[in-house]
């Protein structure tokens, strides 16, 4: 059957079984899991805009216990997360195949990537899930909006808002590997002041990160990791008028990680796992301001915003006096401005002035400044459109055009809307790939490395049916990558250095499915498919695994307890042995986990949690032991 007759035939089941309402799919409040407000930069529902978004509510964070983004974001479609180790080893996003870097992750409008890192990416590894509201992963290149970076997708985050009276709270934690955490949080609203603070302190203790099978060619014993993290969440919003507030916030981390020292030995330098530990200490601090100010009755509404990012990272190795010291930040000023042209269209324009350092172990910078603008409108309710440009003029990387266009179709009285997206990106490569070289690893810059370039679309379609107790979609994508920068052993250098591969393809698809049977028993699930591939090698990407499904229910049996069972399956990928380097093929895994909370009160609530029950012997990537059979509970109390 072609793909028309397949729409025909969505069509027509659409009429047998929809009426012309879609339920409370238009009310924000009951469901906030429908509305995107970063696709286009304004509240709107999913069902009316081409992106394909996945919206992650601070409900869905709760009922599954995941307290780090990595565990978080493992199981949203269209992503591989890669982490080293246990929890505090970094981690990497791979969106839809393409580079941990080329997705730009955002924490209440301010732009978060490591600037004084490698590559420039986002490590996912000391960032908390706790006082997230909600989070937000839009696919597909969003440059056009969003400038460099965003050649995969972007992660948008926001922290809670105080409301309402007074509440404060208590979460404890213990569990295996020595797990203890802790949470606690003030809430609230004085008249036009509102108020949320934060404070979450993890500990994990005495985790193998090696695999058995390497452990067991050892005879020396071989060190535990450790993880302490400690993280504050503050947002503090004024309504100074009607028309008129203002938004300050402030994520603050301080963690330490302990982690097995690897030795490298002469001739042939294969690594091998030591009874010593190296040190790795991050202070991060992300801090923004924004305002808001609405004008003629709301026809107006602009923004302007300034926020600040800071990395400072000291690493030591084990047995070496000398400290390795990273450090580097970003300061973003930013305006937009919505006009409202009527009640079924809008135009938006934004400037953005962004300057990044890159202290130490060297000092550059570089500047941007980038203008952008944004049609959208939908004609009688049934054909919705976006479409942006944006114009980023860098002091490096010279100028560069980028576009996304968004139409959506809903097809009227069915639930049925088909969607599509196209646009490009580009991605500049990282002060630190430019000008960073480290002999002693022989491994060296590459001042000559050009910017990524990106086109990208995708077509897919989401249906509800029974006013939205069904609802399932799917989309195919595919991105072309000029420049690609990858790192790789140079035969004319004898060295290891950044280098632009002349062509990369990725493609595949997306399926997702959510069946509400009662109003106790929710089904959730998805599937992703990617293919990845070096054009000019002719090889696969590494980390990028071809299949991966996810499956999930939320079971409330009794008014007071919620049961969430959830499965992950990852197919093999390709990759990078740990220790000697070599090529390799890694095989894939299945986890099962289950999270469970039941309210003795309205103060007070009981939890457990167990991850990996299966007890699956996995590593991604390759050599780095993933947790095996796991469980957790503790107490959460109101006060």
């Amino acid at each position: 059957m072609n793909v028309l007759g397949i729409v025909l035939c969505l069509i027509f089941v659409s009429f047998l079984y929809n009426g012309p309402a879609y339920g409370d799919v238009n009310n924000p409040k009951t469901n906030p899991e429908n509305i995107t407000v970063t696709s286009e930069l304004m509240p709107r529902l999913t069902q009316e805009t081409g992106t394909q978004v996945t919206v992650i509510t601070a409900h869905d964070i709760e009922i599954t216990q995941r307290r780090d983004l990595s565990t978080l974001l493992a199981h949203t479609p269209g992503l591989n997360m890669v982490r080293t180790g246990g929890p505090g080893g970094t981690g990497s996003i791979f969106m839809r195949g393409l580079n941990a870097n080329e997705v730009k992750l955002r924490l209440d409008g301010m732009d978060i990537n490591d600037p004084s890192g490698p590559a420039g990416a986002f490590d996912t590894a000391q960032f908390l899930t706790d006082g997230l509201a909600r989070v937000e992963i839009l696919r597909g290149p969003q440059s056009g909006l969003y400038g460099a970076d965003a050649m995969g997708g972007v992660i948008d985050m926001k922290t809670q808002k105080g409301r309402g009276s007074l509440k404060t709270g208590l979460r404890i934690e213990g569990g295996t590997y020595s797990t203890a955490n802790q949470m606690a949080y003030l809430s609230g609203q004085l008249e036009k002041f509102h108020y949320f603070i934060e404070l979450s302190h993890n500990h994990v203790g005495r985790y193998q990160a090696v695999p058995r099978y390497y452990r067991q060619k050892i005879e020396s014993k071989i060190a535990t990791n450790r993880n302490d993290n400690r993280t504050a969440n503050l947002r503090f919003d004024y309504d100074m008028l009607e028309n008129l507030t203002f938004t300050l916030t402030s994520h603050l981390t301080q963690a330490d990680y302990d982690f097995e020292a690897d030795q490298s030995l002469p001739p042939d330098y294969v690594s091998v796992p030591t009874s010593l530990r190296n040190e790795n200490n991050l202070n991060q601090a992300i801090i923004r301001g924004e305002t808001k100010l609405v004008l003629f009755h709301g026809a107006f509404e602009q923004y302007a915003g300034l926020g600040y990012v800071t990395y400072r990272r000291r690493d030591r190795t084990a047995g070496q006096a000398d400290i390795a010291f990273n450090r580097g930040d970003r300061l973003k000023a930013d305006w937009r401005g919505l006009t409202h042209l009527g009640q079924n269209a809008s135009f938006l324009v934004g400037y953005d002035h962004i300057k990044e350092r890159l202290i130490r172990p060297a000092r550059y910078q570089t500047v941007t400044d980038a203008g952008y603008g944004q049609l959208e409108g939908n004609w009688r309710d049934i054909f919705y459109g976006a479409a942006n440009i944006r114009f980023d003029q860098n002091s490096r990387y010279g100028h560069y055009v980028t576009w996304r266009v968004a139409p959506a179709i809903k097809v009227p009285h069915t639930g049925l809307t088909l969607k599509a997206s196209g646009g490009t990106g580009f991605h500049g490569p990282s002060l630190n790939q430019l000008f960073v070289s480290y002999p002693d690893f022989n491994s060296f810059a590459n001042p000559n490395l050009k910017a990524e370039k990106l086109i990208g679309f995708d077509a897919g379609f989401e249906e509800h049916l029974l006013k939205d107790r069904f609802v399932f979609g799917a989309d195919y994508y595919e991105n072309h990558v000029h420049n690609l920068i990858n790192y790789a052993y140079v035969p004319s250098m004898k060295a290891y250095s950044y280098l632009n591969v002349a062509r990369a393809k990725t493609h595949g698809m997306e399926a997702y499915f959510t069946a509400k049977f009662l109003s106790s028993l929710q089904w959730q699930s998805s599937y992703s498919y990617v293919i990845a591939r070096d054009l000019e090698e002719h090889a696969m990407l590494a980390r990028r695994p071809k299949h991966k499904i996810t499956s999930s229910l939320i079971w409330t049996p009794i008014k007071d307890l919620t049961i969430v069972p959830s499965v992950l399956y990852v197919s093999s990928w390709h990759d990078i042995d740990r220790y000697n380097f070599k090529k390799i093929r890694s095989e894939g895994y299945v986890t099962l986990d289950l999270s469970a909370q039941y309210n003795l009160t309205k103060q007070a609530q009981l939890f457990i949690r167990a991850d990996n029950m299966a007890n699956e012997r996995y590593e991604n990537p390759a050599g780095y032991s993933q947790p095996s059979r796991s469980f957790y509970g503790g107490v959460t109390i109101g006060l």
